[in-house]
């Protein structure tokens, strides 16, 4: 996984990032979930990189990046403090104007960062994900019983050490076989550290305070996403199940949407990652 790639830590002003950057031709970001660090993008990033130039950062607060101070509010992982550190991390590689992609968690940075700077991001594609208060509004019994981690992890202190007990008991899914021996490896370190753990639960803390909000904002003010936005789902994940059609919400969102579904489960870059990377140089390389 990532042939030709340099590994980095680089300074983005509030703290260091963890990257790997490698290939040649447009700038592309590629943003991953949770518990996830930038190595579930190794297929995928071997896929693209003959096409583009391929940015995969550890997001602040997960893998080896910096972790933001506690503040009262997570404001120090919200979205936006996120998309503030890709947005230095990609001016300091030397890309004025890029794309992005974003899986799970990481997708909201992706709408942070093209809601934000529409004269920066070109194209922007969102997989398995719908804006978070689109996921409240729909909210039902199975949306509570299936995505119960939601509230528990925005609860103070107790996600975190029921984690920490036994990391491996929590995330019970990973396995080598799929994810590849070396980004397992590094997953399993990162999940067995405290530090990375809380930086985690950050983020859905986060999520369900500050960034809820800057979508309320945004929708109240008619705010869109200006540039062409692909959706892509998992066809075996509960995406679909729970809410409907993803492409006809993200039409509230954003003026030129297209997407589709993928043969999948939920880590789709690891599961099917020839049909994603198939998926996003359609779209990113369309002019």
């Amino acid at each position: 996984m990532f042939k030709g790639f340099e590994l980095a830590m680089v300074d983005v002003g509030a703290g260091t990032l963890r990257v790997r950057y490698g290939g040649s031709g447009p700038p592309l970001l590629l943003l991953h979930g949770h518990p996830r660090t930038h190595m579930t993008w190794g297929s995928v990033a071997d896929l693209l990189s003959p096409h583009f130039t391929v940015v995969c950062p550890d997001l602040r607060g997960f893998g080896r990046s910096f972790q933001p101070g506690d503040e009262k509010d997570s404001n120090g992982s919200s979205k936006r403090a996120k998309a503030g550190d890709c947005l230095n991390l990609m001016k300091t590689l030397g890309h004025e104007k890029f794309a992005v992609a974003g899986h799970d968690r990481g997708s909201y940075v992706a709408f942070r960062l093209a809601m934000d700077f529409p004269d920066i991001i070109e194209k922007v594609a969102v997989i398995d994900s719908i804006p978070i208060i689109e996921h409240l509004d729909r909210m039902d019994w199975q949306f509570a019983r299936d995505w119960y981690h939601w509230f528990f992890f925005a609860q103070p202190e107790k996600p975190e050490r029921a984690i920490n007990i036994k990391p491996l008991a929590w995330y019970d899914k990973i396995a080598p076989d799929m994810m590849g021996h070396d980004a397992y490896a590094d997953l399993l370190a990162v999940i067995h550290d405290p530090a990375v753990v809380h930086g985690m639960i950050e983020d859905y803390r986060a999520g369900l305070t500050v960034d809820r909000e800057q979508e309320l904002e945004d929708r109240a003010a008619g705010r869109k996403i200006a540039c062409p936005l692909l959706c892509l789902w998992s066809s075996r994940d509960d995406l679909e199940m729970h809410f409907g059609d993803p492409l006809a919400i993200w039409h509230s969102w954003a003026n030129n949407v297209r997407g589709h579904a993928i043969d999948s489960g939920h880590h789709v870059a690891e599961e099917n990652p020839t049909a994603l990377s198939d998926a996003l140089l359609h779209f990113f390389r369309e002019r």
